[in-house]
């Protein structure tokens, strides 16, 4: 038998291989470019630049005035990003394994089946369609039930409150993840072999006993995949939240201002590329965005490692090798 590889079998590898290498291209490409773009701004604020606010006024000094502004703080729009990502991914999270288990163990085969082609349809939804759907729905709601006229003029000195807020973009991200988590939970539980599933019941376990100490910790990986993807869409989600957020960058005040924290107008990182986007025309304003766009892959790449490390930490309890 030939040791030498086929014609046939060096082509695919070698497409494969060239695929590869541009890729890795695009993606050094992609880096270089947003950080050189970016590197004015970073350069002059250094470690200030994250720890610092004002990036609403400094915008409208560098777009009003004739000399470069390039000292820029973005402390408000890294929290808002984090805050509303956090709390949607626990929420969504957490209503998304119910919403998997549920279709996959408690519903009838036929209905499940269309329950599952549901989720995904939601999951294709544009997020202009829900960034639309909370402008007309959720940001109504809260105004209207939740913030009263001594809660406005009490907070007056702080944020002007409406239904624009941080509540607001934790809703339409919730929603707007869920359905892809829950497809992906979908899939993970259903990979599970039944065999695991009748060694439970065959010991008299309850239903309830073979999902939680059999089901869930069989597909724990898929889950965590699809949680940490609904992360990923939740910081890089721009369109959506930049309808509901307030587009203002604000630093909720979670201990001081209690509740009403919720209720405050915030600008994620995402969200302030778009809002801001009218004064690319300034140098300075188009380095602060582009900087915007650098925390945002960071943030990817920080989500991508975190990813890498749970995978290899799941293998290894699994009694897999690397």
């Amino acid at each position: 038998m030939s040791l030498l590889k086929k014609p046939t079998d060096i082509l695919p590898e070698l497409i494969i291989r060239i695929l590869s290498l541009f890729s890795v291209i695009a993606i050094v490409f992609i880096f270089y470019f947003i950080f050189s773009k970016a590197m004015p701004v970073i350069a002059e604020n250094g470690i200030g630049l994250i720890t610092k606010t004002g990036f609403d006024s400094q915008v409208r000094a560098g777009f009003s005035s004739s000399d470069p502004v390039l000292e820029f703080g973005m402390l408000g729009l890294i929290v808002g990003t984090l805050l509303s990502t956090a709390i949607a991914l626990a929420v969504a999270s957490v209503l998304s394994i119910g919403a998997a288990i549920t279709i996959c163990e408690l519903t009838p085969p036929k209905a499940a089946a269309l329950l599952t082609a549901f989720v995904r349809l939601l999951a294709s939804i544009p997020s202009v369609v829900f960034g639309l759907v909370g402008v007309m729905t959720v940001v109504p709601f809260i105004e209207e039930h939740f913030i009263t006229v001594d809660m406005q003029i009490e907070f007056l000195d702080f944020f002007q409150m409406s239904g624009k807020s941080l509540l607001s973009s934790i809703i339409v991200l919730s929603f707007m993840i869920a359905p892809t988590i829950i497809s992906l939970c979908i899939n993970a539980i259903n990979t599970v072999p039944e065999d695991q599933k009748e060694v439970g019941f065959s010991f008299g376990m309850s239903h309830f006993r073979v999902i939680w100490k059999i089901i869930l910790p069989s597909a724990r990986s898929g889950i965590i995949a699809g949680v940490i993807l609904g992360a990923g869409r939740g910081i890089g989600e721009a369109i959506a939240v930049s309808m509901v957020c307030g587009g203002v960058g604000y630093v909720p005040q979670l201990f001081s201002h209690g509740i009403a924290a919720l209720y405050t107008p915030v600008l994620p990182l995402s969200a302030a590329i778009i809002n801001k986007s009218e004064a690319m025309s300034v140098a300075s304003v188009e380095s602060a965005l582009f900087a915007c766009g650098a925390i945002l892959l960071l943030f990817g790449a920080l989500l991508s490692i975190g990813a890498r490390l749970v995978e290899k930490h799941l293998r290894r309890s699994a009694g897999y090798d690397d």
